[in-house]
Formats: C-alpha cells, structure tokens, sequence
C-alpha cells in the first residue's frame, strides 16, 4: 500500500479506536512526515523494515536531537509499523519489530580485522567501485557523521596537508580532522578517475551518482550493508559503525579522550566516553578467553 494512504488509515484508527486527542494526532503527523523527509525513498509500505528504528535514530542523532525528541519518534514510529503489520500491510515482519529501548548504549563496534575485510569488498574496477571504496576509508580514516560524507565538499580537503575541514554540524561549528595517506589515495584516485567523467562534475560535492547527484544516506546505508554481509559480518552494522570504530579504535591505541573527542565534533567530554566502556569491554572479553585457555 502507498505509504501516506497507510498514514491516512493509521490516523482513522488512532481518532476511532484509540480515541486520540487532536494535539497527539498532529504530533504522530509531524514525526512520520520527518521520518518521510528523512527516507525519502520509501514510497510503499513494503519498503519499510524494522532496520529504520536504528536508521532513523542515527539520523536523528546526526542532526543534534534530544534524547527526548528521538525517543518519542521512535515510539511513534514502532507504534506506526505494528499497526501495519497487524494489518498485513508489512510483509514478513511478523514479531520481529522490537520496541526501541530507553537510555544509552554501548555502540556496535566491530574489531579491526573485520574493518578490514568489510574495506576491501568494493570493487575498485568499477566506478561505482571506486568511489564506495574512497567513502568507506574516508570515514573509517576520518570519523566523519554519514550525514558529513556525503556532504563533503572538494573544497574542505587538503590534500597536501592531509586534512579535511568539516563545516557541518550544530551551530555550524568547523572543525578540522586528519586523515591518512592510505585513505587519502583512493579519495584522489576516485576524484581524478570516475568523478572527473561524471556528468555532475562540476558540482562542490565530491561523492556523486551515476547520474552526477550527491550520493544520498540511504544509498550509502544500503552499501555498506551489502558489503558487511560480502564480507562474512554478522553483526547489524550501518556507516556509523565506522564512526564508532574510529573511535574506539584510536582510545585502544592510546589516543587521548580529548582528541578524539575534537575529532569526532562533540560538543562535550562525556559524549565521547562512551568509547571508553567499548573499549574496556572488549579489553575484558580478550582477558576471559586469556584465563579461559590456561
């Protein structure tokens, strides 16, 4: 069924069963149409998957939402797709929607190795190849949001400084982040070969499509699944993973709190810390199997 007839069906419920008042009414309204806006590719109620609670959530946080604010669209999104799958308008779900859980969490981060592996699954002899190379060792190499990548300006890096300065964010604060030789390799390889061909090369936008438009989240989502299960990953990852594993990753080798904290744009200490419970986790869970084989 087509989405916004879905919608119009969910509102007759909630006025005719639920008895909703009209203020809660407009809210759900305004929630859904933001999650539209955020997925603007999802048309049919078959598009949609439990897999865009955690999406969505991760946009939102992305664009400095409250804590509050996500939690209460999240609600109103699970309470959306268990009225569809009631209806049968969610093919497949069944049980499998879970509603989304209150308070933090430790990040998914996934080891090294399987950084690793999950870098070398596109194709650099394609175009298309080489361009979701460069993305995927930007933003390990960078920490960049998602929403930052592909957003990313020819403009904000430097080459020969090895540097790439992000303007986005809350506020529009800037900040300045290095980044390696190694990613910087592909990012010039897939500048001066495929993008330089692309009919929307002249666009400030360095990721671009086949058709020459900026390369969108969701495609960039839909990618880094792909190539996660290619690369034999079992755990539920998105292009924040590699966010989190930049993190984690530099706080193991000994980077300060502080400058992965300026890395990644926070705007306070403890939203950063985080990191630091990842990495002990993952610290102990060697030290177990340490014990456990002697």
């Amino acid at each position: 069924m087509e989405i916004y007839a879905a919608i119009h069906n969910y509102f007759t419920f909630l006025a005719s069963e639920r008895g909703l008042s009209n203020n809660s009414m407009q809210s759900y309204k305004e929630d859904l149409e933001i999650f539209l806006r955020t997925f603007p590719g999802k048309k049919d109620t078959n598009d949609l998957s439990p897999s865009d609670l955690e999406e969505f959530a991760i946009a939102q946080g992305e664009e400095f939402r409250s804590s509050s604010t996500i939690s209460r669209r999240l609600s109103c999104l699970y309470n959306f797709f268990r009225f569809l799958c009631s209806e049968g308008l969610m093919a497949g779900i069944g049980e499998k929607i879970e509603r989304p859980k209150q308070g933090k969490h430790l990040p998914t981060v996934i080891s090294f190795e399987e950084v690793e592996a999950l870098l070398e699954q596109p194709d650099i002899e394609k175009e298309s190849g080489l361009r979701d190379k460069a993305m995927l060792e930007v933003m390990y190499a960078s920490g960049l949001r998602v929403s930052e990548l592909v957003a990313l300006k020819l403009s904000e890096v430097s080459m020969s400084e090895q540097l790439i300065t992000v303007k986005k964010g809350k506020g529009a604060k800037q900040r300045t982040v290095p980044i390696s030789p190694y990613a910087l390799e592909y990012l010039s390889k897939y500048i001066d070969g495929p993008r330089k061909k692309n009919k929307g090369h002249r666009k400030v936008e360095i990721f671009l499509n086949l058709k020459g438009e900026p390369i969108s989240r969701i495609y960039f989502f839909q990618q880094v699944k792909k190539y996660a299960a290619s690369a034999g990953i079992e755990k539920p990852i998105s292009p924040h993973t590699l966010r989190h594993c930049f993190a984690t990753h530099l706080l193991e080798n000994g980077a300060s709190l502080k400058a992965v904290s300026e890395m990644l744009g926070h705007a306070h200490l403890e939203t950063t810390e985080i990191y630091t419970h990842v990495s002990s986790k993952r610290i102990m869970s060697a030290y177990s199997r340490y014990l456990g084989s002697n």
